[in-house]
């Protein structure tokens, strides 16, 4: 992301449940967060569900969570829960350990 574009940045908090985790849900995420140019990172939760921080272009971050609503072929989302977030700004998008 470049400067100028930091501006226009948003930037979110999102909780996503069902079977979305043993199913490649992060990697999906990962790889499609790439695609789209976001920053941010995923993990999964002790809880089972899986955790993401994303932050871009809203365009962007909604092909994301679309994304996300639709998950990998194994998965099977029941809901995504976003909020809006203020962190440091991630430079790429990552998979984390889990939390």
């Amino acid at each position: 992301m470049r400067n100028h574009e930091a501006a226009a940045a948003a930037m979110h908090r999102v909780f996503i449940s069902g079977k979305v985790q043993n199913c490649g849900f992060r990697d999906f995420l990962v790889r499609r967060a790439s695609e789209l140019h976001v920053a941010g990172w995923v993990r999964n939760l002790r809880d089972g569900r899986v955790e993401m921080l994303v932050a871009g272009e809203p365009s962007a971050i909604e092909a994301l969570l679309e994304a996300a609503r639709q998950g990998p072929p194994r998965a099977r989302v029941d809901q995504v829960e976003t909020q809006p977030a203020e962190e440091r700004l991630p430079k790429a998008f990552t998979k984390r350990f889990t939390a």
